[in-house]
């Protein structure tokens, strides 16, 4: 008996039906289970439906959190693969733990040569991977892909192309991407994804102007707008736009959401008002761990450091449990007040907890071991560390400078070069520190000149004040005076204060008055100059010269404030 084609198809159908509907119900367990995905696919084999790609995609789609290889296996099996297949193996490479962001693009370049066109729901996976991979070029041409299949109009398309931009730190081409948009490609989703942008690139007067005209314009805040806007506003002057937000928040009924009501703690923690941080976190019907990561955080930035012990006594008590992040922001407070005792009661804590290990941990450890006078114990520390980041060397190597052990400094940032371990700002800070501390000029300078040269990274300003330093010290002040004149940046008092120091330390009064000279004509009225001038006049017998100097300052409305040097810290 011979069976009609179209009954045959309708036979499939209502196999491949059914067999979809397996593989969606064995893929709702978690985690997923490859075991009970396998005896589907082998009878979907068996059945002649495994082909059909409706069944492979959902196959595909519920195998991959198990295995992304079988995955593949499943996709390359399949003889006709569309857009929605290719999307959906896309999709699970850049949520796949196993895979990097360079087989998302590779994939996607199989499905270019393959001539299938990508659609709205291709680039929203393939731009992050672009940034992610740091191939600006590939998202440049990605980009162009996007305009050549009339995508750009897409809001999330649209969106993605912005949030890549920025992340690459491309922020006029994120600008230029939003200002072509226009009708209904310029949704809440690529506001929200310029105010992220922004901020996250520390662009924070351009975050407010723009979601002031988000505003104008009558497009209403959703919570992740609003979560990514208030890290903007820091500071005394920026807490009653801090209240707007808030303000906002409430009107548009989201105090629920517990992430926005943490970045509202945050916020006014940043702001100064502590009391309505708390009162907020108090009021709160549920909390995340988070929440109290955040109110730790905000006592140890406020350098209120029994509050934030305190609060982490209480989380203990109340049985909430900690983090990493925790224990980060608790060791830092412990490292601000020199509280060994607690450090080393923390240290433990993440010890039995198997924190110990965690670089964060590591890297704070250090810092609060060496702050508190624990050399021995900050390099046991750092020889412990499974991984050791530019931050944990700069760390050790800042801990060994700070307490006057400049050859262990040196011989550690020697280790460190030879391990493959760039440097950083922070730690050619330390290195000029521990040459100044130890007199070795030359070292020193051929360290700073290695910065710009073998680096191709720009001074910072504490590098020209450690320099300056160095060479004042050493009574080589033309030298520093020749190194501040051909400065890149606007030389600031901590880089004059250094060079007015060395001339007092060497008697140059000559010198001295040249450069105050300079610097009080162009209205400089930092109280250290003063001081410090006043000071030289006093120690030459010129008794005349001090006392108009002390007048100065009076008539100015200065007055002498207990400091500390930027460079001996």
């Amino acid at each position: 008996m011979r069976v009609l084609p179209h009954v045959v198809e309708q036979i499939k159908s209502t196999l491949v039906h059914r067999y979809t509907r397996l593989i969606t119900a064995a893929s709702a367990s978690s985690p997923v289970s490859l075991r009970a995905l396998l005896p589907i696919h082998a009878r979907a084999i068996v059945l002649g439906v495994s082909a059909n790609p409706a069944f492979a995609t959902s196959l595909l789609a519920g195998v991959a959190p198990a295995s992304l290889a079988y995955a593949r296996r499943v996709f390359d099996a399949t003889p006709v693969r569309d857009a929605y297949m290719w999307n959906t193996l896309l999709r699970a490479h850049s949520h796949s733990q196993l895979s990097h962001a360079a087989d998302t693009l590779a994939l996607y370049k199989r499905m270019r040569a393959a001539g299938v066109a990508p659609d709205h729901y291709t680039y929203p996976i393939v731009l992050p991977a672009c940034a992610a991979a740091r191939e600006l070029w590939l998202g440049r041409a990605v980009h162009g892909d996007v305009v050549r299949f009339a995508l750009a109009g897409d809001g999330f398309v649209h969106s993605a192309l912005i949030t890549m931009y920025f992340q690459e730190g491309e922020v006029a081409d994120a600008e230029l991407v939003f200002a072509e948009s226009h009708g209904s490609s310029r949704t809440v989703v690529s506001w929200t994804s310029m105010v992220a942008g922004y901020v996250q690139n520390y662009y924070f007067g351009e975050a407010v102007a723009l979601f002031g005209t988000m505003i104008a314009e009558g497009v209403l805040p959703n919570e992740i707008t609003l979560i990514s806007f208030l890290p903007c506003l820091q500071g005394q002057e920026w807490l009653d736009a801090g209240e707007m937000v808030h303000g906002f928040v409430i009107r548009l009924g989201f105090d629920a959401n517990i992430p926005l009501a943490n970045a509202l703690i945050a916020m006014y923690g940043k702001c100064g008002s502590i009391p309505m941080a708390q009162t907020l976190f108090e009021g709160m019907p549920a909390r995340s761990l988070a929440s109290w990561n955040t109110m730790v955080a905000m006592y140890e930035q406020h350098a209120d450091v029994v509050e934030a012990i305190k609060f982490f006594r209480r989380m203990l008590t109340e049985k909430v449990g900690f983090d990493c992040v925790t224990l980060v922001s608790v060791l830092s407070a412990c490292a601000r007040s020199g509280a060994l005792q607690t450090g080393k009661w923390v240290h433990e804590l993440a010890r039995n907890h198997g924190l110990d290990t965690d670089a964060r941990i590591g890297n704070v450890l250090v810092d609060m071991y060496a702050k508190c006078g624990e050399i021995a114990s900050a390099r046991n520390v750092f020889d412990c560390l499974r991984m050791r980041s530019v931050v944990s060397w700069s760390a050790m190597i800042s801990a060994y400078a700070n307490h006057g052990a400049s050859e262990e400094a040196l011989k550690l940032f020697s280790l460190m070069k030879n391990e493959g371990v760039r440097p950083n700002s922070f730690t050619f800070t330390a290195v000029l520190v521990a040459c100044g501390h130890s007199g070795l000029v030359e070292e020193g300078l051929k360290h700073f000149n290695s910065i710009l040269s073998d680096y191709q990274m720009s001074p910072t300003l504490e590098h020209y004040a450690c320099m300056v330093d160095m060479l004042g010290r050493a009574g080589r002040l033309i030298e520093a005076y020749e190194i501040i004149r051909g400065m890149s940046l606007c030389p600031d008092k901590c880089v004059w204060g250094a060079f007015l120091a060395g001339c007092k330390l060497h008697g140059n009064l000559e010198l001295a008055e040249f450069v105050a000279r300079d610097l009080f004509q162009s209205g400089s009225n930092d109280v250290t100059f003063y001081v410090l001038m006043s000071n030289m006049y006093f120690e030459a017998g010129m008794l005349k010269d001090a006392e108009r100097m002390r007048w100065a300052m009076k008539e100015m409305e200065l007055n002498k404030t207990a400091g500390r040097s930027a460079i001996n810290q």
